[in-house]
């Protein structure tokens, strides 16, 4: 593997995961479906800029550069940015800042320095005090079980307008990552079927080449690069 990650958890209530990762060399990988958007920060050729990243609701080949260096801060689902719609940017169609010449960008008319994996919490409280940051609490309290505010198409239309994506593709995202968990780990893909949450094999099959880009025996094997995984419940 080429791509070698580091990532942590986070106790702000805006932020799903902190990582970063560099490249040993150049090459393609897997860009798996993710129903969270993201800022990270690239270091390439001595350039750094900031990137706003979008959900991603199928797996994609992407293209490596050697000797990189990427920062993200993932956001938990409900959190977004009033001025520029999750919408916008589902399926990779990501937005580059601004730069000052390595020194910060600017958002919002204003300038800011380029967070990393240590002040992670501290960047992301500066956007929420600013109002660029913050969170539908419908969709808080619905990932939490809460979901006598609303009724059930309400709920949907919360959840879509904060996330660009369906509850039902959510959840398949979801059951899609875990079942990698579960086959990286050693489980069978029959258990994996029963596990994740599947019909049947053909099931779990078409889902894996759809929202990760590879099969189930594929994703045992271990023998392709993929984007950022950390352990998810289906």
């Amino acid at each position: 593997m080429f791509l070698v990650f580091n990532d942590r958890p986070s106790d702000s209530p805006y932020i799903e995961r902190v990582w970063r990762c560099h490249s040993e060399r150049a090459g393609q990988f897997h860009s798996i479906a993710s129903p969270h958007w993201e800022m990270a920060v690239s270091r390439l050729k001595g350039r750094i800029f900031l990137t706003i990243r979008g959900p991603e609701t199928r797996a994609t080949l992407a293209d490596c550069p050697a000797e990189g260096e990427w920062f993200g801060i993932r956001f938990k689902l409900g959190t977004f940015m009033p001025s520029l719609p999750v919408s916008a940017l589902i399926d990779r169609n990501d937005k580059d800042m601004p730069d000052m010449t390595g020194l910060g960008f600017w958002l919002d008319g204003m300038q800011w320095e380029y967070p990393d994996f240590e002040t992670a919490e501290v960047f992301v409280s500066r956007l929420v005090k600013r109002g660029l940051i913050t969170r539908n609490q419908a969709i808080t309290e619905g990932l939490a079980g809460d979901e006598r505010a609303l009724s059930r198409r309400s709920a949907q239309r919360h959840f879509r307008q904060a996330t660009g994506m369906t509850h039902s593709t959510f959840q398949q995202i979801e059951r899609a990552r875990c079942a990698v968990q579960l086959l990286r780990n050693g489980h069978s893909i029959l258990d994996t079927v029963h596990e994740a949450g599947f019909f049947d094999q053909s099931h779990l099959t078409r889902a894996l080449k759809h929202l990760i880009g590879q099969t189930p025996a594929h994703v045992q094997r271990q023998d392709e690069q993929l984007s950022f995984l950390y352990k998810t419940n289906p």
